[in-house]
């Protein structure tokens, strides 16, 4: 028997930038159902992004998302008792998530200012091809070319 087949929910774009994939981001940094503080968080990181570039955040922004999202990533497989990591390409709604998960946790790891200066602070950084978010998928690239001897178990 089939299991019942899953419905993609369209995300409705935010009310300040009309983009979608700033309402995603703000459903993810949301904690505990406080959706007005997490988009207090995300508009004033990107209010802080435009005071400190002096260029359109959402360019910086979008610029920033494709410069962290991978395009491969690694999956565990087990082969005849051993676990090999198996590079594969990730599809583009997981890019998306992986991006998101990503920039937050980097953002979260800076002490000592609040969330909106630490977010601001890693999407300028990765703008420009820098900062831990970037770094983790450089990692994960390198990985992937270092376990490419095992693409061919790929299912």
């Amino acid at each position: 028997m089939r299991k019942k087949q899953k419905y993609k929910r369209e995300i409705e774009p935010d009310h300040l930038y009309n983009n979608p994939v700033v309402a995603k981001l703000i459903n993810i940094v949301m904690i505990g159902g406080k959706k007005t503080t997490a988009e207090r968080v995300v508009y004033g990181a990107l209010e802080n992004v435009k005071e400190t570039s002096k260029k359109d955040p959402m360019e910086l922004f979008d610029a920033a998302i494709r410069n962290i999202s991978p395009l491969v990533e690694l999956k565990s497989k087990r082969i005849g008792g051993a676990n090999y990591q198996v590079p594969r390409e990730v599809r583009g709604e997981r890019r998306l998530a992986l991006a998101f998960r990503w920039l937050i946790t980097a953002a979260h790891a800076k002490k000592g200012k609040p969330m909106a200066d630490k977010l601001a602070e890693e999407i300028l950084l990765a703008a420009k091809n820098e900062g831990a978010a970037v770094k983790k998928k450089m990692d994960t690239h390198r990985m992937a070319e270092a376990n490419k001897a095992f693409a061919h178990f790929s299912w």
